[in-house]
C-alpha cells in the first residue's frame, strides 16, 4: 500500500472515531456560516463591561469610543404665562407694554456687546451677570425679565442660569419645582448640561437651575471645573446669550468668583433704599469686569397720575 493510500485510510479512521478535521470546518453549509456571522460581536458596539475605569490607562481611541455615548435629552417644562404675567413679570404676549419697552432699551447695548457689535470687542461678552449689592433689590426679577425680553429677539437664544446657589429663586418665581442643575454639573467635573437644562414653551428660552445644595458651593463656583463649563457655555452656540442670576455682592463670595469670568455685569439698585456707600462697595468688588451697567429698580417716574413704577438705568464701558 502506498503512502497516499495509507494516509487516506488513516483519515477515514479518524472521521469514524468522531474527530473533526480542518477540511470539514471549511465545508460547512451556508446556514452554519450565517449562524457564526450573526453571533459575531458588532465592531461598532462598545461593551460597557469593557469600558475603561477611572484611573486606568486608556488610549485616545478608547476614550473617543466611550465619549460617543449620546447625552440625555433636555427636559421640557410648561410655564404658566398667565400666572407669570399676573406676578408682574414680562411675557411675550405683552410686547407693547411699558415693561417690555423699558427692557428693549436695557437689552440693546448688552446684545450688541454679546454679539461682538459694540465699539470694543469684549471677551465672554455673551456671559451677563445680574447682581445687586444687597438682597431684596430686584435682581432675580430683572434677570428673568431680561432673559424673556432677549428670547423675544429674532436672532438670539437665551439661557437663564440660577447661580444664586445659596438662595435660588428663579424656578419658584416661574412656578416650577426645584430641579438638578448647575451645582450637580460642576460637582461632576462635567460640561454636559443637557440632562439638567430645562427647555420652555417660550421658544428661545431655556433655564439652568441652581441644582442640589452643596456645602462647598463657593469653592465649586471658583473651581477649574466651573471655568471649563463657562468657557464651553460661552463658545458652544454663537447666537446664545447667557444670563446669570447671581448672589448679592456684599453678602457672599460666590458672586465675586463668578464675576471674574463675566463679560458684562448688571448691578440692580433699589432706588428708594440702597445706600450710596453700598453701591460703591459693590462696584469696587467687580472692578475687573470690562462692562458694568447700573439699573435703578422702583425708580419713581412722573406721569399724568403723579408717580408711576418704572426703571432708570445707566451704562458704562471701561477698558
Amino acid at each position: 500500500m502506498s503512502l497516499i493510500e495509507q494516509a487516506a485510510k488513516r483519515l477515514e479512521q479518524l472521521r469514524q472515531a468522531g474527530v473533526e478535521l480542518p477540511e470539514d470546518q471549511t465545508a460547512r453549509s451556508p446556514a452554519a456560516k450565517a449562524t457564526v456571522a450573526v453571533n459575531a460581536p458588532d465592531p461598532y458596539t462598545v461593551d460597557i463591561s469593557q469600558a475603561p475605569r477611572a484611573g486606568s490607562d486608556t488610549s485616545p481611541q478608547e476614550k473617543q469610543a466611550v465619549s460617543r455615548a449620546p447625552s440625555p435629552p433636555s427636559k421640557r417644562v410648561e410655564l404658566n404665562l398667565e400666572s407669570i404675567s399676573a406676578s408682574g413679570l414680562l411675557v411675550p404676549q405683552a410686547s407693547r407694554s411699558q415693561l417690555a419697552d423699558e427692557y428693549r432699551v436695557i437689552k440693546r447695548p448688552l446684545i450688541a456687546n454679546a454679539m461682538g457689535k459694540g465699539s470694543t470687542p469684549i471677551e465672554n461678552g455673551n456671559l451677563i451677570m445680574v447682581t445687586s449689592a444687597l438682597p431684596g433689590e430686584g435682581k432675580s426679577f430683572t434677570a428673568i425679565n431680561l432673559a424673556i425680553s432677549i428670547a423675544m429677539e429674532l436672532d438670539n437664544t437665551v439661557m437663564l442660569v440660577d447661580a444664586d446657589v445659596s438662595r435660588p429663586s428663579v424656578l419658584n418665581m416661574l412656578g416650577l419645582p426645584p430641579a438638578p442643575g448647575l451645582l450637580d454639573v460642576v460637582s461632576r467635573n462635567s460640561v454636559d448640561i443637557s440632562g439638567v437644562l430645562l427647555r420652555t414653551n417660550i421658544e428661545k428660552l431655556s433655564i439652568l437651575p441652581s441644582g442640589t445644595q452643596h456645602p462647598r458651593a463657593t469653592e465649586l463656583l471658583a473651581s477649574d471645573a466651573m471655568v471649563r463649563l463657562l468657557d464651553d457655555m460661552s463658545s458652544r452656540y454663537s447666537d446664545r446669550i447667557i444670563i446669570f442670576d447671581s448672589p448679592p455682592l456684599l453678602l457672599t463670595t460666590e458672586s465675586r468668583a463668578l464675576a471674574a469670568h463675566m463679560g458684562q455685569i448688571i448691578i440692580v439698585v433699589n432706588a428708594e433704599s440702597t445706600a450710596q456707600a453700598a453701591v460703591k462697595q459693590a462696584i469696587a468688588a467687580i472692578d475687573a469686569c470690562p462692562v458694568k451697567m447700573m439699573l435703578l429698580n422702583q425708580a419713581r417716574q412722573a406721569s399724568t397720575d403723579g408717580y408711576g413704577y418704572g426703571y432708570g438705568y445707566g451704562y458704562g464701558h471701561e477698558n
